[in-house]
């Protein structure tokens, strides 16, 4: 491990009332990091050579205090020592901490990423974070805290013990022990990287333990239900109720490109009359903010109609009787084997089934798709641009007459 530069300097701080007899504060500098703390310590101005950092005169009590802040100096070397053969990263903020008292530092990894999502909850009320992506850190900080557990036998570690190795491991971990894959790895290491990069904001750490750390989302093809595919879900009749109901509420999405948290909390006030006289949904999409305007198609219409007096409506005001994501997710796998629909169904893929096959491979123009689904950009939309061979065939037949003539 390289020796971190650092230097100390000790000061009186000047007070509002300009008195003469004002704190000695002491500064640490560590790799360019500065940290201040007042040494508790009161000495007069008209008596302080700053150059030497140190009380003039010759009497007892400028001796006293001299020696202070002498033995400071000496505990905060003897100090350093100790953190540099136990191979630990020194900065500004833990030798501050020892002279505060707290030799072993008050920073610990998992601490402060329970702060980070307490405060991250706080403002799911406020509108500015959605209550999904709490969910994504609280898993994130879940499998940080098992790999801690696991690697280390500790319930937490300091933030100074993390390095390279560390970021690694747990990228390993979350790819064998958590069995996840490359995109959902990724996302994790991500969410894991934003404690981090705070912890170094906050001058907890000097160095970036993910700076030669590197790894990469994969493109993944999501494709649309066909519209095949589509046809035979919605006319498929279930022995159980249960998949009726998650049958229609993702029909019900590949036919608005709503998302699961915004059918979800779809309120009877969000309905409302368009310039056209006709029904309308118009809202704003939970997870950006931004203005959702959909046109109800009659298929969607008729699924609200059939819903409308449904017990769990009543209950939760609400338009649709929609279960929990993971319980929709898994109802969908179970909906796609008895449909003989060779595929993994989510909720996601109804709103992809929304932008291409609904909307795009009929002819709807990719800008109008682009605010109906609420995307902040076109390239978001394109992504979902992927055409049917069917739409490729009655193009390709238009060119051919065109030829032809």
């Amino acid at each position: 491990m390289l020796e971190a530069s650092y230097g100390i300097n000790f000061f009186l701080k000047r007070p509002r009332n300009q008195s003469d007899f004002r704190y000695v504060y002491i500064r640490i500098t560590v790799d360019g990091i500065p940290k201040e703390v007042s040494t508790k310590r009161k000495w007069y101005a008209s008596k302080w050579n700053q150059r030497s950092e140190r009380a003039t005169g010759s009497k007892e009590d400028a001796k006293s205090i001299n020696f202070f802040l002498h033995s400071i100096c000496r505990k905060i070397e003897d100090h350093r020592l100790k953190l540099i053969n136990r191979n630990i990263t020194i900065t500004s903020q833990n030798l501050i901490d020892f002279i505060l008292g707290n030799s072993e530092g008050n920073t610990k990894v998992l601490e402060e990423f329970q702060k980070h999502n307490d405060e991250i909850l706080a403002l799911v009320s406020k509108g500015e974070y959605s209550i999904g992506t709490h969910e994504r850190y609280v898993t994130a900080r879940s499998h940080v805290q098992q790999f801690i557990k696991l690697k280390y036998k500790v319930d937490d570690l300091e933030f100074r013990q993390l390095n390279y190795e560390f970021v690694k491991d747990f990228d390993f971990f979350l790819r064998t022990i958590r069995n996840c894959q490359n995109n959902s790895t990724v996302k994790y290491i991500a969410n894991f990287k934003k404690i981090v990069y705070r912890a170094i904001s906050k001058d907890i750490i000097a160095s970036d333990p993910f700076k030669a750390f590197n790894n990469k989302k994969v493109t993944v093809k999501k494709t649309p239900l066909s519209s095949r595919e589509l046809f035979l879900l919605e006319n498929k009749v279930f022995e159980s109720e249960r998949l009726n109901e998650v049958r229609d509420i993702f029909v019900f999405q590949c036919y608005t490109g709503l998302s699961y948290i915004d059918v979800k909390q779809l309120k009877t006030d969000e309905i409302k009359t368009g310039i056209d006289n006709k029904q309308w949904i118009i809202s704003s999409r939970q997870k950006t903010g931004s203005s959702t305007t959909i046109p109800l198609l009659s298929k969607a219409i008729e699924i609200l109609e059939k819903y409308k007096h449904h017990k769990l409506c009543i209950k939760g005001n609400v338009l649709l009787p929609v279960k929990s994501n993971q319980k929709m997710n898994e109802y969908l796998k179970e909906i796609a084997t008895l449909c003989n629909i060779n595929d993994n169904l989510t909720t996601h893929k109804a709103r992809r089934t929304f932008g291409s096959t609904v909307t795009l491979n009929n002819g709807v123009p990719m800008h109008v798709v682009k605010e109906m689904l609420g995307h902040q950009s076109i390239k978001q939309t394109e992504e979902y641009a992927l055409t049917e061979q069917s739409t490729i065939s009655r193009e390709m037949d238009i060119l051919d007459n065109k030829i032809e003539k």
